[in-house]
């Protein structure tokens, strides 16, 4: 229907509905394999959303330090990592991150960085973005992640939410008695019965109204 109806002149509002979920963003989940294209330096542009691979995670981070929230980006690498500050190099026109850990005496590389330290970064550029979308949704953000980052991870979603809505599906009870803690949060805990998710307390009279069409 969005595709075929969606016309300015007879259906302006379709055209409307169908503009504001192009404007929605998923991640689902970033390859951080020693193989990840986001290991190795990538082509520096102007990147204000990080896309859905996270292959450009150097040009989205440079561009938040130059027109986004760097304050908010320098405190989130120190509340994840402290005493430590990420570095964008530029060869040749080709951007590389690096990370300033306390204590290590030279930056690493992204090749150099494990699967958690890498995935929060990821997350970083994605919920920081200078162009907040209306909606944005997260999939089991925790993978790969320290459950000593779950608490920095959640009070950057908190300040994420100050700009965007999110939907953010966790299985990580942590991150998810953080978020809930937070007036900004409502919980919605998911249950399968005989192979059919149903949302808990969820009865006959308050579940969505909601049938498949005959064919």
């Amino acid at each position: 229907m969005l595709a075929t109806i969606a016309d300015p002149q007879r259906a302006p509002e379709m055209l409307a509905v169908r503009e504001s979920i192009r404007g929605w963003r998923f991640y689902d989940g970033f390859r951080t394999d020693m193989n990840s294209p986001v290991r190795i330096p990538q082509i520096g542009t102007f990147t204000p959303v990080l896309n859905n691979e996270g292959t450009d995670l150097p040009a989205a981070l440079q561009t938040i330090l130059e027109i986004g929230d760097s304050e908010a980006l320098t405190r989130t690498v120190d509340d994840a990592f402290s005493g430590s500050h990420v570095m964008i190099d530029n060869h040749s026109g080709r951007f590389e991150l690096q990370l300033q850990q306390h204590g290590i005496l030279r930056p690493l590389s992204a090749s150099e960085l494990s699967d958690g330290t890498l995935r929060f970064l990821l997350l970083t550029a994605a919920l920081l973005t200078p162009r907040p979308p209306e909606l944005m949704v997260l999939n089991e953000p925790e993978t790969s992640l320290h459950p000593d980052l779950l608490p920095a991870l959640a009070r950057l979603i908190l300040e994420a939410t100050k700009h965007t809505q999110l939907v953010v599906v966790s299985h990580a009870q942590q991150l998810l008695q953080i978020l809930e803690d937070s007036s900004l949060c409502s919980r919605i805990h998911l249950e399968k019965s005989f192979g059919e998710t149903k949302i808990t307390g969820s009865t006959i009279f308050n579940k969505p109204s909601w049938d498949w069409p005959p064919r």
